[in-house]
């Protein structure tokens, strides 16, 4: 049930912090029940079955096939890798700036190559930013790991390695093409490289909740893919 549960939450792309308000329970009660450490109630079951709108012999079966297939530990690693070269000289970064970057590397890194880094990630067009479907769940699972840190400063939530990155899943070529990305955003503020994005075909043409075809970032120059002008 537990890998189930996690299944349909990230495949309709809520967080871990959203499943606990609409059950009505602390974050850690509800990573509790998705790690299968806690047996969840059947007034929990059967509102978990009627928000993703499946029975509950198919939250239980434990089968359910993932809407999205990728390498998790890969993208866990670029995320880190991020924050590594792209965070102020404090070590931090906002996490808006950070799913910003994540997306010009992984279009940029299409563009030049004709597929994402990723390898199967999907995005979508939300308020502020063009994000990968699982950014808020893997932020989730990176802390909960004890990988990185986060803290409210503000309104804005900053984001921390607590140890060097390990990059063991990414080539040579791209972790010099995510430095390279990073270091051309360094100094810039988070308004900038919101605005940038946004200034991009994949989020002019796609309408509020849709996914963004990669195929679109092809029609940039190639000046605009992840270069601030």
């Amino acid at each position: 049930m537990t890998s189930t549960l996690r299944q349909l939450r990230e495949s309709r792309w809520f967080t871990q912090d959203q499943m606990a308000v609409y059950l009505g329970i602390s974050r850690p009660t509800y990573v509790r029940i998705e790690s299968g450490r806690t047996d969840m109630t059947l007034p929990q079951a059967q509102k978990i079955a009627e928000k993703f709108q499946v029975s509950l012999d198919v939250l239980v079966s434990d089968t359910l096939v993932s809407a999205q297939k990728f390498d998790k530990e890969k993208y866990k690693q670029i995320i880190t890798a991020c924050i590594q070269h792209g965070a102020s000289e404090d070590g931090k970064i906002t996490k808006t700036k950070l799913a910003k970057l994540v997306y010009l590397i992984d279009f940029g890194w299409f563009y030049d190559h004709l597929e994402p880094m990723t390898q199967g990630i999907k995005y979508r067009r939300i308020a502020q930013w063009p994000v990968p479907d699982v950014f808020f769940s893997v932020i989730d699972e990176l802390q909960e790991q004890g990988d990185i840190n986060l803290e409210l400063k503000w309104v804005a939530q900053m984001l921390q390695n607590n140890e060097s990155p390990s990059t063991s899943k990414l080539s040579a070529d791209e972790l010099s093409f995510i430095e390279d990305v990073c270091r051309a955003w360094q100094g810039r503020n988070t308004k900038e490289i919101v605005d940038f994005t946004h200034d991009q075909l994949p989020w002019k043409v796609c309408y509020p909740d849709e996914e963004i075809p990669f195929s679109l970032i092809t029609q940039e120059d190639p000046e605009h893919v992840y270069q601030p002008s």
